[in-house]
Parts: structure tokens; C-alpha cells; sequence
């Protein structure tokens, strides 16, 4: 069965914003979705979150597919990452992702220091995954918008840049995102 892992972003929870709407609506075209709340979510831990999300994908394949938020998709990156040898999964949505953050964002802190130096292998997720599709909003108070060309030079992710979204958390108000779900019609 066809299967989205949905990842939320720091302080977040899987019922906020527009998850939601992206929930159900994945799971009337026939996915199975999982929706964690992941743990610590005010403090996330770059080891407890890789691991919860290694949990959820347990036998990796094509119908495994991911949507994450923000820190989710630093998660979400790190566990595909790890993947043994040979691994690979379906499409991955990555929502306000980031490689750095805006001083807004809070870059450098004690809190996100160890999700903003330690290294990301996006060769293995490049290589672990069909298809990534990067979502940003040209007003993210958080994510600055030169990270969508990381994201394009790193690991060939198709970019969508959305208008006047914010962070697409909880806070910004957005209650759906039509970008995340067309990346889905492939």
C-alpha cells in the first residue's frame, strides 16, 4: 500500500496548519498516512527524531513516501540518508526546508547549532529517493530563500516557490497547500 510518512516542523504537532487537509485528502486518493507527534517537540534532538523517523519507515521502498515540515525535514533527510545500501524510497515533499536559517530563525542558537553543523549526506539522499520536491515561500521570516538553490544544487529537488506563505506553520494561517498535494499527481 501506498504510504506518506508526514513529518511535523519544531513545536509543531501532525494536526496544525495544513496537515491536516493534506491528510485527508492523501488518504481519499488511497495512501495510508502516518502522522506522528515527534518527540520533544520544543527541544527536538537530532538522534531521537532520526530515530523515530527510521522507526516509521521501517522496510524502505517506492510506497514509502514523506512530507515533512521545517526541522521534520532535516529528519526526514537524515534517516533517508542512512538507508542501508541499495535502499531507496518514493517522493519526499520537504516544506520551508532549510540547510540555515535567518537570524530570526534563531541561527546559531544552542537548540539548532547541532541541526545546522552537522553534515547532511545528500549524495545517499539523493540516491535513496526517487523524486524531491522543496517548497518555499518567498516571505519566511525563518528560511531564507537562497537555500531553495542549495536544495536544487544538492539534491536535484524540484522547487516551488510559494507567495506570501510565511514559515506554512501553525502561525502563518495557511490551512492548505495545493503545491504539496500536486506533487503527488506524478
Amino acid at each position: 500500500m501506498k504510504r506518506v510518512i508526514l513529518i511535523h516542523g519544531w513545536g509543531g504537532n501532525p494536526d496544525e496548519a495544513w496537515m491536516p487537509h493534506l491528510k485527508r485528502t492523501l488518504a481519499q486518493r488511497g495512501f495510508e498516512i502516518v502522522a506522528p507527534q515527534m518527540p520533544d517537540t520544543d527541544t527536538p534532538r537530532i538522534a531521537s527524531w532520526v530515530a523515530k523517523v527510521t522507526e516509521l519507515i521501517g522496510t524502505p521502498g517506492s510506497d514509502t513516501h514523506f512530507v515533512g515540515h521545517s526541522v521534520g525535514c532535516q529528519a526526514i533527510m537524515r534517516a533517508i540518508a542512512a538507508l542501508p545500501e541499495g535502499s531507496r524510497v518514493g517522493h519526499v515533499v520537504l516544506v520551508a526546508p532549510w540547510f540555515n536559517l535567518t537570524e530570526e530563525g534563531g541561527k546559531g542558537g544552542a537548540e539548532e547549532k547541532p541541526w545546522l553543523e552537522t553534515p547532511i549526506d545528500t549524495d545517499a539522499v539523493r540516491r535513496n529517493t526517487e523524486d524531491i520536491t522543496a517548497i518555499f515561500s518567498d516571505d519566511d521570516p525563518l528560511v531564507p530563500l537562497s537555500d531553495a538553490e542549495l536544495f536544487r544544487e544538492r539534491l536535484d529537488a524540484h522547487i516551488v516557490v510559494e507567495h506570501g506563505m510565511g514559515h506554512m506553520s501553525g502561525d502563518s494561517g495557511i490551512t492548505e497547500l495545493p503545491s504539496a498535494l500536486m506533487s503527488f499527481r506524478k
